[in-house]
């Protein structure tokens, strides 16, 4: 009897759905016996490829720290990954961010993706990469109790058209459904073994549970898990700094706006990549790049950082993505700054050099590139920690020179075409309101910048006819900030606690002196926050009133209209004072009504332009001051210096040769040297420069005060009356304990702070 053609077309489709169950059966069972991410991202495709006679699968799972969906494959021997942002700009993308599957015939049907979502899109870049043309795409969420967990997607099913159809469909939901069972127990099992966060459940900052239930609710409230971390449980980004640095075996960066730019690591990188990427070159040490990521694991980005770099010599430092981001507006902070000077010039019309030899203005002060020139220049030596800007024309066809003193030291920045010249100088007059027809005499002005990010700088701008006919410019940059400690002055512990009784005192006078530039200001502001109490009215003099301070009264002196420094202190006399600052003691008419209000139950601060603390007693009895008023006047006297320090980064320790050790003593005073109690012995160590990054390969970051204290005692009064010679104070002072500001010096110097070279270069004795 011949068998029923209908019933045999039955048995043999049953047979086919057993055969693709088995199949699905030991896709599920191999997803539960599966011990990490590893074996079901890339052991299980074989399987769900041979299951759907498709032409590629891939498994995401979703990083919630990043908002991404990520996979892995094998490249060779080696474990990569691939990562795609939640969100509508692909397929699968669109899946993890919407939660909805999507079954399409054609990836390209526009009018097909926009009946499923109309901000659907698929991103074609890999098939333009590789030539592969995607068809149909089946992309199904990966769900744990209604959360996305992952993206499982199948594209282009082999020889035939149209969608994937509903039983394939059908069988593509119950491999998500226990994807989603077991990604939910490798995340707790990853958690409790493993994460970047261990650090603070052992340190007792989070209990277990805590960190479970926060990478939900970080997501939902679209926060990073650190930021949520630090709001919710207040963890401190020092704790997080940690944790990163036990898990990811490398040193935590924060960000720090005093790092120079490594303008030679940042060449054809673009700030929007570098943003979206998450990394960014720090700095090049002993010729390894520093790179500073949010994820130092990540082998394909680290692959792709050190092909952009042309390196493989790169260390990997890990950082908040936040703090990232911020050295990447730092470096690149305004379009402006993105773009070198040759580039800005480059925009200008060639300068013709007849017409300039004539007279003629080849660029106008108003030309867009000269604006940006000078916003760049005052950009740049803001960045560089810049205390003075000199613009330097020469009267010949050569360049105009641009010179930054930077820690005191005067550099080289930038030479700009002599074209240029006229037009350079006219805009900074432009912005500082000088006129710019007066060539012939000095003019000085103000200029109020404000910077990209929205910071404002104050520049103090000085122009100077030169010979030829052409100006020089020089634009001093107006330190502003929170007003520095007394403690943070670097004193030695004599000199600290001294000035301080005296500050304490009810009234006299305390002067700070030294050379222009030598931080006075910034000492005497550092005495006045000691004392600024409620209980005190505090008035200040200056010119320019450059940091301010809350509680104290601050007068900016106009010398040009008659308000000069004696002027404001009468004034502050009828305005019932405590404590006075004046900026400097320019006259005798100020330095008498300084002394004068001393001694009327006043304090009074101020400055001198002096050498040394006793020469500073010299020069007011020579201005016409009394010697018995200004005795019974007196408190202190501090000198001070600057001194270039060591860059802590670099410095190197080195052992002195005797005739260096011999030098130091001799410079010191043997009698005095030998109260350091430092012998030459072969542990002796001293510092010197050595260059890196960070400080720009001088080996100097930053400065610090020397100092030298002579304090108004009854002996030192009794000499002051009798108008003693310099040399009978400075040895009274240094028998009650006064170190010189060169023996200060030479103490730093052994201390590893600077070097004995720095010293000798601001100081003589």
């Amino acid at each position: 009897m011949a068998s029923d053609p209908v019933s045999s077309k039955k048995i043999s489709e049953l047979e086919e759905k057993l055969i693709l169950r088995k199949q699905l059966q030991d896709i599920t069972n191999r997803i539960h016996a599966a011990q990490n991410l590893k074996q079901i991202l890339v052991d299980l495709k074989d399987g769900i490829l041979t299951l759907f006679d498709a032409h590629s699968v891939t498994i995401y799972v979703v990083d919630k720290i990043r908002n991404e969906i990520y996979s892995m494959f094998l490249s060779g021997t080696e474990l990569r990954d691939i990562r795609v942002p939640i969100s509508n700009k692909s397929i699968a993308g669109f899946v993890a961010n919407t939660g909805k599957t999507v079954n399409i015939a054609d990836a390209y049907d526009v009018e097909e993706l926009g009946k499923i979502d109309k901000n659907l899109n698929f991103d074609p870049s890999w098939d333009k990469k590789t030539g592969f043309r995607t068809r149909q795409i089946l992309a199904m969420p990966v769900l744990y109790s209604n959360t996305v967990m992952g993206v499982v997607q199948i594209i282009n099913r082999r020889g035939a058209t149209g969608k994937f159809s509903e039983d394939e469909e059908n069988f593509l939901k119950e491999i998500a459904q226990v994807l989603g069972v077991s990604f939910f127990n490798q995340e707790r099992f990853a958690r409790r073994r493993k994460t970047k966060f261990d650090y603070l459940v052992v340190r007792g900052l989070l209990k277990e549970e805590e960190l479970d239930g926060s990478w939900d609710e970080a997501r939902e409230q679209k926060e990073t898990m650190e930021n949520f971390l630090m709001k919710k449980f207040k963890v401190s980004r020092e704790d997080i700094g940690k944790s990163y640095e036990e898990f990811y075996r490398c040193r935590f960066i924060q960000f720090n706006d005093k790092l120079p730019i490594p303008g030679e690591l940042l060449k054809n990188l673009k700030p929007e990549y570098l943003r979206r990427e998450l990394w960014v070159p720090i700095e090049k040490i002993d010729g390894q790049i520093h790179v500073i990521v949010d994820d130092p694991n990540n082998i394909l980005k680290r692959d792709t950082i050190e092909s952009l770099l042309k390196t493989k010599a790169v260390k990997y430092d890990v950082s908040l993505p936040e703090d990232i981001i911020k050295y990447i507006a730092q470096f690149f902070h305004s379009t402006v700054d993105e773009t070198s000077i040759s580039e800005i010039l480059g925009r200008m019309d060639a300068p013709d050099e007849e017409a300039f030899e004539e007279g003629e203005e080849v660029v106008t002060e108003s030309d867009s590139a000269i604006m940006q020139l000078v916003n760049k220049i005052i950009n740049d030596a803001y960045h560089r920690r810049t205390s003075d800007i000199h613009i330097e024309p020469n009267v010949t066809k050569k360049n105009v020179e641009i010179r930054l003193r930077v820690d005191g030291d005067c550099g080289l920045y930038q030479t700009v075409p002599f074209s240029y010249r006229n037009a350079l100088v006219s805009r900074i007059k432009i912005m500082s309101n000088l006129d710019i027809t007066v060539k012939r005499i000095p003019q000085d002005g103000k200029i109020k910048f404000r910077r990209a990010g929205g910071d404002e700088i104050e520049l103090r701008v000085a122009t100077i006819p030169t010979q030829g006919g052409v100006e020089d410019v020089v634009m001093r940059i107006l330190a502003k900030g929170e007003t520095l400690p007394l403690e943070a002055m670097g004193m030695l512990p004599r000199n600290y606690k001294e000035l301080v009784n005296s500050c304490e005192k009810p009234y006299g006078m305390v002067l700070v002196v030294g050379p222009t530039g030598s931080g006075k200001t910034t000492t005497l502001h550092a005495a006045l926050k000691h004392i600024n109490t409620p209980d005190r009215k505090i008035w200040t003099a200056e010119d320019p009133v450059e940091i301010t301070q809350y509680g104290l009264r601050q007068v900016q002196v106009q010398p040009k209209i008659g308000f000069d420094f004696a002027a404001a202190m009468r004034a502050f006399l009828r305005a019932d004072p405590d404590v006075i600052m004046v900026g400097e003691m320019r006259d005798f008419e100020t330095a008498k009504t300084g002394v004068e209000a001393s001694l009327t139950g006043h304090l009074v601060f101020s400055t001198l332009h002096t050498n040394s603390a006793p020469e500073t007693i010299t020069r007011l009895l020579d201005m016409g001051i009394d010697p018995l008023n200004f005795a019974d006047a007196l408190l202190a006297i501090l000198a001070q210096r600057l001194v270039r320090t060591l860059c802590k980064n670099c410095k190197e320790a080195y052992h002195p040769t005797q005739a260096e050790f011999e030098e130091i003593v001799m410079s010191y005073g043997q009698e005095d040297f030998g109260k350091l109690n430092v012998p030459y012995s072969e542990g002796l160590t001293l510092y010197r420069p050595k260059g890196c990054p960070a400080c720009d390969g001088s080996g100097y970051k930053g400065r610090m005060g020397i100092h030298e204290l002579l304090l108004g005692t009854d002996e030192m009064k009794r000499l002051v009356q009798k108008h003693a010679t310099i040399e009978e104070m400075r040895a009274l002072a240094m028998d009650q304990g006064m170190t010189t500001l060169l023996q200060d010096g030479i103490q730093k110097a052994i201390q590893g702070v600077t070097d004995f070279k720095q010293v000798r270069r601001v100081c003589i004795k």
